[in-house]
């Protein structure tokens, strides 16, 4: 077995008895396995090289169903989709050469934001590694920096405990994905299947809690705050951690910003959250980070699209970091008191200290004084037009009649930023989105795996139409299944975000950014046996959303908007958070 990984896990090796079974192929094992490990969904294309793994798939068909995509890119976005909508872990198979090399964006989306996935990739036999064998690539090596764990399986008797253990792995500490490559040789060799109850790799799953010390000394820094922040992100989400952070945020009466991966793991419309904060962020988040005195930062990683230029952001802020991953702490920002835990524990161990204080109720009066005056000084707006739609408006109006219950699920763009400024949030995994990737034609695929994984509840890809015709091959695998998959694209005929750079920054030169020629996408979808529909006024907006979203197949709604509207605010690239440009 070649495994690498981006730290040592610590794994504990019990010797069992292994009792004598009936010998099967590799290709069972590896489903017995998935099965084993709670797998009932798979997406994924066959290739030469998983033959075996397909043919045991067939005969396992009535407990594990196979979503079969149209492009490998497809199947991981899929997969993250149904993992971030869940926590569970989301799994890919795909075949070898470029069944893996097109798989391999999707895995690195899902390593960026820390998604639970199990990606199985086919390889040539294993005498022919090396060879430039027909569909043979290094999965291994070209994986390897956007994994958190990679194994090249050599010997069949090794793959069961492999299986166990990429699972532990990929929910295991900060989660991330992992990448199974399987020769097909060894697919087809016997051996013995021994099942959970005599698994010779044992883990213990607990939560890491934070020291006494940490929690002490977090205390006292935050009680002696004037100007505090919690600034959280997308670990509070991984962490199942939003009901911990409500109570202890509440108790201390302090202002909340969530990062763009952090949105809904504390509610947008609750009167403490200040909404996003960074390069899009809102006007009161990014002068209440610039201003505090203390910031109190949750699974979060100091991110460039966050801090801007980073010696200036919270200049005089000391740093609580709380952080599951040791080596997230002190890589961009040292923190004053870092404390290595789980964000759930870390978070009701200081709920539960903080239950014990007396705290003043005006105690930071001041502070919220002027944080509502810059809230009232420059809130997110939009001035809407008689005759055209602004996105601000779709994003609105979507939040409208879905009751703002929806699982929205975006591509990147300028409507990734619409969509995180003017859809609150009212829970954790409500918002899904390729957050440190930042990877186009994610939206729909993701949305797909989000339906399948939440099939009571709405969910809608919000994706713009560069990224829209990225992956929309993969609506035909909507039709295929019955996913009643629902997609809003924002049309303004252009890839938006780089022509809102090129405009503000590039003197206007529009260079290589016109869509103009592209698809009837009401057309495109009556192909694909989609419903297709086109709001083009903001008179005709509501209604083209609301038969579009009542439709009980895969629907995709074609909304033309207005063609040069910009994001605001803006903090210029490598910028100072405060220096907004507002409009």
């Amino acid at each position: 077995m070649e495994t690498a990984t981006q730290k040592n896990p610590t794994v504990v090796t019990i010797p069992v008895s292994v009792h004598e079974t009936e010998k099967v192929r590799g290709a069972e094992v590896l489903i017995k396995g998935l099965i084993a490990n709670g797998v009932d969904t798979i997406f994924g294309l066959p290739g030469g090289a998983v033959l075996h793994i397909y043919d045991e798939l067939w005969r396992y068909r009535e407990q594990v169903t196979h979503y079969l995509v149209r492009h490998e890119q497809g199947a991981v976005h899929a997969a993250e989709g149904y993992a971030r909508a869940t926590g569970k872990v989301g799994v890919a198979l795909v075949t070898s050469g470029p069944g893996a090399t097109n798989a391999v964006t999707g895995i690195a989306t899902a390593y960026m934001d820390s998604i639970p996935l199990v990606v199985i990739t086919g390889q040539v036999p294993s005498g022919m590694i090396g060879t430039d064998a027909f569909q043979e690539v290094d999965t291994f090596g070209i994986t390897l920096p956007v994994v958190k764990h990679s194994y090249l399986v050599r010997n069949v008797h090794e793959l069961e405990d492999i299986v166990n253990e990429a699972f532990y792995l990929a929910k295991e500490g900060k989660p991330g994905p992992v990448v199974i490559d399987i020769p097909k040789d060894v697919t087809a060799q016997l051996t013995e299947y021994r099942g959970p109850q005599n698994a010779t790799l044992v883990f213990e799953a607990e939560r890491p809690k934070p020291s006494v010390k940490s929690v002490e000394l977090a205390v006292e820094k935050i009680l002696a705050a004037r100007r505090p922040v919690f600034y959280v992100g997308g670990g509070v989400v991984s962490a199942d951690a939003a009901d911990e952070l409500a109570r202890v945020v509440e108790i201390l009466d302090v202002p909340v910003t969530p990062t763009l991966m952090g949105l809904g793991g504390f509610p947008t419309a609750h009167p403490q959250c200040l909404g996003m904060l960074g390069m899009h962020g809102t006007y009161a988040a990014n002068l209440a980070v610039a201003e505090s005195d203390l910031l109190v930062a949750v699974g979060v990683r100091f991110d460039d699209r966050v801090t801007g230029k980073l010696n200036t952001f919270a200049p005089n802020a000391e740093v609580i970091h709380i952080d599951i991953d040791a080596s997230n702490i002190g890589k961009l920002r040292k923190p004053q008191i870092p404390v290595v835990a789980d964000a759930k524990e870390a978070l009701a161990a200081l709920a539960d200290r903080f239950a014990q204080e007396s705290l003043g109720k005006d105690r930071l009066a001041d502070w919220w004084e002027q944080i509502n005056e810059w809230r009232s000084e420059v809130p997110l707006s939009c001035e809407y037009s008689e005759t055209e739609i602004k996105p601000q408006q779709l994003i609105e109006t979507l939040h409208k009649v879905t009751d703002g219950d929806a699982v929205v699920v975006t591509d990147v763009g300028q409507h990734q930023m619409w969509a995180a400024q003017f859809y609150p949030c009212k829970r954790s995994r409500q918002f899904l989105t390729s957050g440190g990737l930042g990877t186009m034609g994610f939206g729909l695929p993701a949305a797909m795996g989000a339906q399948l994984a939440c099939p009571d509840t709405t969910v809608v890809a919000v994706v713009g139409d560069g990224g829209f015709q990225m992956t929309n091959q993969e609506i035909i695998t909507a039709v295929q299944y019955n996913i009643p998959l629902k997609v809003v694209i924002m049309n303004n005929g252009y890839l938006g975000m780089v022509r809102q750079w090129q405009e503000m920054f590039y003197d206007r030169a529009y260079s290589e950014v016109d869509l103009s020629v592209s698809p009837d996408f009401v057309k495109l979808a009556e192909a694909y046996g989609a419903k297709g529909l086109r709001a083009t006024t903001p008179e005709e907006l509501e209604d083209v959303l609301r038969q579009g979203l009542e439709y009980d197949g895969v629907a995709i709604i074609d909304v033309v908007v207005s063609k040069e509207e910009n994001v605001f605010p803006i903090v210029p690239a490598g910028g100072e958070s405060r220096n907004m440009i507002l409009k």
